[in-house]
């Protein structure tokens, strides 16, 4: 639709028309979120469909080079969505649930990648290659939604802290798993095949946890008095540099950021940099989801050439979508089963692992430039088909993920006037005589010190004072849904 007006630009210097192209992908991705918030949909659900309607089948106000010159954002990307990961992957939490919930990602990542295997490759004869870097991804959980839906609940309790530790743990399974899965894949493709074939990715990645673990207490170290932007500045050339290292061996930055994200919480404590982070991050986790969406090729959802089988793609993204849904909730109940957690958390725990967007389609991304590299057509072919199939999948679990994740802690009574009746049953019978009146004075000591307290009376800079004014709506909501909480445990002690 622009191209002519592109051209004209382009004729003095290409820098105007990505300057152009990049505002329009972020405008049209604001203004998609409108739309999609009135319906209750996650921002990503926007994203995508804006990339879409932005594309080469729409309106095509992107150009291809620029969308293709934009490759790097994914990995960008990607590490911001592995360092907030990070955040969840407290020992002191994996310390209460330890091997449980090792036993239950298990089940339920590769429970999911087995039988979307046996879908793609045995009954519908994707190929080897293709089927086992699809089945790899079955086995990512995207946090995002289902950490929004916890944080908008309050919900709290033994469901809530499993199911922090399952999906940190489960992107850590989905690495390996894809890291390995891209090697036999390449190694099938080439003719050739040996151990060192698997054994070499997965010595890179555990080299980029090294990375991950060094760059966190670093971290630690030059975060201590720094200003906001100065702690800004730091963080991001840190996840910049782990995605350079990697992108240098052809290896995934998530596991490297994740482990900076694990190590700098558990060796600070401070939250406040993920916040930080999570405020600075949308643009560009805007652009990458629109840079998706730009790339998802609609006529091969309706094509069977691409796959070389008698079905369209719109079927195998359809029954990838169930069979995964399938194998979480298959996998996360037997390992629940197994581990003999409370019949709760067994039930209902799978329904909530089911979002599938921001790990999957970054690695999807990965795996299809891994594909496009190959010399052979044929083979070459099936990198977009493998992001086709991701996205329009992913589109489907974003509506669906939140509604699922949202019963699942209804049911699971971990908010609501279940949990809050969960919470009666566990307080003693009754109280000794004389403890009411201190119970009651604690309580009056405790609000009379949270009316003393405030950010405000602090003295701050005024770029520190606008960035906490930002920020407010998010943090007040959150402090003041934890120091509700945290008082009624307290008063219940005593």
């Amino acid at each position: 639709m622009l191209d002519g007006f592109y051209e004209k630009i382009a004729e003095a210097s290409p820098v105007p028309v990505v300057i152009i192209a990049v505002a329009i992908m972020l405008l049209a991705g604001f203004l998609g979120t409108r739309i999609t918030k009135l319906l209750r949909l996650p921002n990503v659900t926007a994203y995508i469909l804006v990339g879409i309607v932005l594309g080469p089948y729409c309106l095509d106000l992107v150009p291809e080079y620029v969308s293709e010159g934009m490759d790097f954002i994914s990995d960008i990307a990607l590490a911001f969505i592995a360092f907030s990961v990070g955040e969840y992957f407290r020992f002191s939490t994996l310390r209460r649930n330890g091997a449980k919930v090792a036993v239950i990602t298990l089940f339920e990542a590769l429970l999911a990648s087995v039988l979307v295997f046996v879908l793609t490759y045995f009954i519908l004869g994707l190929g080897l290659a293709f089927s086992i870097i699809l089945a790899a991804l079955a086995s990512a959980t995207a946090p995002a939604s289902t950490m929004m839906t916890i944080r908008q609940t309050g919900a709290k309790g033994d469901f809530v802290d499993t199911l922090f530790s399952v999906v940190a743990l489960d992107d850590v399974v989905s690495l390996i798993a894809y890291s390995v899965a891209v090697s036999i894949a390449l190694a099938s493709l080439g003719g050739g095949f040996s151990a060192a074939d698997v054994l070499l990715p997965i010595a890179w990645n555990v080299m980029m946890i090294a990375v991950g673990i060094v760059f966190g207490f670093l971290l630690k170290f030059l975060m201590a008095k720094r200003s906001t932007d100065n702690r800004l500045i730091v963080s991001i050339a840190f996840l910049f540099a782990i995605c350079g290292i990697g992108a240098a061996v052809d290896v995934s930055p998530l596991l490297g950021c994740m482990a900076m994200g694990t190590v700098y919480i558990n060796v600070s404590g401070d939250d406040k940099l993920f916040k930080q982070l999570n405020y600075f991050s949308p643009p560009i986790l805007l652009l990458f989801f629109v840079k998706s969406g730009i790339g998802f090729q609609l006529d091969s959802l309706v094509s069977t050439a691409s796959v070389s089988v008698g079905v369209p793609l719109i079927v195998v993204g359809v029954l990838y979508f169930f069979v995964r849904l399938l194998g979480k909730y298959a996998g996360a109940f037997l390992g629940c089963a197994v581990t003999k957690k409370d019949k709760k958390v067994r039930n209902y725990l799978g329904m909530a692992l089911a979002p599938q967007a921001g790990v999957a389609i970054g690695l999807a991304a990965l795996g299809a430039r891994v594909l496009e590299g190959s010399a052979d057509p044929a083979i070459a072919a099936m990198g977009p088909v493998l992001e086709t199939i991701v996205l329009s999948s992913s589109i489907l679990y974003e509506l669906v993920g939140p509604a699922l994740a949202k019963l699942s802690l209804y049911l699971s009574h971990s908010y609501g006037k279940a949990a809050e009746e969960t919470e009666t049953e566990a307080e003693p019978a009754a109280s000794p005589p004389g403890r009411e009146e201190e119970v009651a004075a604690l309580k009056e000591q405790l609000v009379a010190i949270e009316k003393q307290l405030s950010v405000k009376e602090y003295a701050r800079s005024p770029e520190e004072e606008a960035f906490l004014e930002a920020t407010e709506p998010f943090d007040a909501e959150e402090t003041s849904a934890s120091a509700e909480y945290n008082r009624k445990k307290f008063i219940n002690k005593r």
